[in-house]
């Protein structure tokens, strides 16, 4: 009992509340650890970093972008609404708007189908990515996320957007691991941009997870005869 009132004592001055003892006493018996990446080993505030016309002028790309990511309020749309109007190019408005959760965002704008989205989304709508395929790979390989366009049926380029590592994030790695905890970082970005991020911290990737089936991988790992703590801001 000491202990447990030590231990959730300190835990209140560092600002981290315990819900109780025997919460305290089962996290010491953890022997693995699985990080959400965006906004955990992410600063969580993703950046354009090129954008990639195809069939279209850059400017034209960016106002389709600009006005079917301005109907989200995702992190990567917020991303790329702000850089749209850093341009000064004027959004417009959609007749409908749908959020397909994992994968991306459909609407109509001028009676024709846009998407924006991963390759999940494009290869639902039958999209063929086979003039962007090579230049997205490379991409993802050096821990970037290319977004797919696609307007009227057709792929119209891809707007790069990438997301810098949190300054502690692998100090504080570097500690779980010293620990003998077995760190594992979940996302929903495709296997290679993941691999690449996991590569640079030292820890083991599980890719293209959809966010309602996080908590599978969690229980998978479980039923492995893991005891997992999991940390991130959405599960």
């Amino acid at each position: 009992p000491t202990a447990i009132m030590v231990g959730t004592g300190k835990g209140a001055q560092l600002g981290i509340l315990i819900k109780s003892a025997e919460n305290l006493e089962l996290l010491s018996k953890a022997d693995t650890i699985i990080l959400d990446k965006t906004g955990t080993i992410t600063k969580g505030k993703p950046t354009v970093t090129e954008v990639i016309p195809l069939g279209i002028s850059e400017n034209e790309l960016l106002k389709l972008a600009g006005t079917i990511e301005n109907a989200s309020s995702h992190p990567l749309a917020k991303a790329i609404v702000k850089y749209v109007k850093n341009k000064n190019i004027e959004a417009d408005t959609l007749t409908s708007f749908e959020s397909v959760s994992g994968q991306g965002l459909k609407a109509m704008y001028l009676n024709k189908e846009l998407l924006s989205g991963n390759k999940r989304l494009m290869e639902a709508h039958n999209i063929d990515l086979s003039d962007v395929y090579e230049k997205s790979e490379q991409l993802a390989k050096v821990g970037k996320t290319p977004l797919y366009y696609a307007y009227n049926n057709k792929v119209i380029g891809m707007i790069v957007v990438s997301d810098v590592l949190k300054d502690t994030s692998k100090l504080a790695i570097e500690s779980l691991k010293q620990k003998g905890l077995q760190v594992y970082m979940l996302t929903g970005d495709n296997q290679l941009t993941a691999q690449a991020i996991a590569n640079e911290l030292g820890i083991e990737a599980i890719a293209e997870v959809l966010p309602q089936d996080k908590e599978q991988k969690v229980r998978e790992l479980q039923q492995n005869n893991h005891k997992v703590i999991m940390v991130g801001d959405g599960i």
